[in-house]
């Protein structure tokens, strides 16, 4: 034979272990107390583009521009007017107004095009859909979208039944 053994003490290597009453017993006791525990729940990590929030926080206008599609690029390096910093800065001001944990105030905006960059994340949003004000509030993974991507400007039909003018209600129905 040129394998290792499968029958011998225990505790050699690449040899099976023989079990006895006590220890099957304990094993068991102990696999039941792990099983018990709980799980410590592990969060996955932000990233935009291989860079973590706090990296994105941190960068400069120049090289946060870099990591967003060619259309936000063209636009940042077309410049900001003065609509969108207005934005900007009123969301500032709601959340420095907050105290503790609780969400900034509301800030209502038409501008439905303002691409959402990571200074506004935690903020709350008003996009106008055209008819009313929808709530958004900014988290993670929207940097490097826009603000109407989150406020549908129109309502999903929902198909009910054929109408008069439609090929089924043209259909012979027979009188009992």
């Amino acid at each position: 034979k040129t394998g290792p053994s499968t029958a011998g003490p225990p505790f050699l290597p690449g040899s099976t272990p023989v079990a006895t009453n006590n220890s099957i017993t304990m094993g068991g006791e102990e696999d039941a107390l792990i099983a018990d525990a709980p799980k410590k729940r592990t969060f996955k990590k932000f990233t935009f583009r291989g860079t973590d929030l706090d990296q994105l926080l941190d960068m400069k206008t120049d090289k946060l521009v870099t990591l967003f599609t060619a259309r936000i690029r063209r636009r940042f390096k077309r410049g900001l007017k003065r609509k969108p910093m207005a934005l900007v800065k009123k969301l500032r001001k709601a959340k420095r107004e907050t105290t503790g944990g609780e969400k900034p105030e509301t800030v209502r905006t038409h501008l439905r095009d303002m691409v959402i960059v990571p200074e506004m994340i935690g903020s709350v949003v008003g996009v106008y859909n055209g008819k009313v004000f929808n709530t958004v509030e900014v988290k993670p993974e929207m940097i490097g979208t826009y603000l109407g991507e989150y406020a549908i400007t129109y309502r999903p039909v929902n198909h009910g039944r054929p109408g008069v003018g439609s090929a089924n209600a043209a259909r012979f129905i027979p009188l009992k």
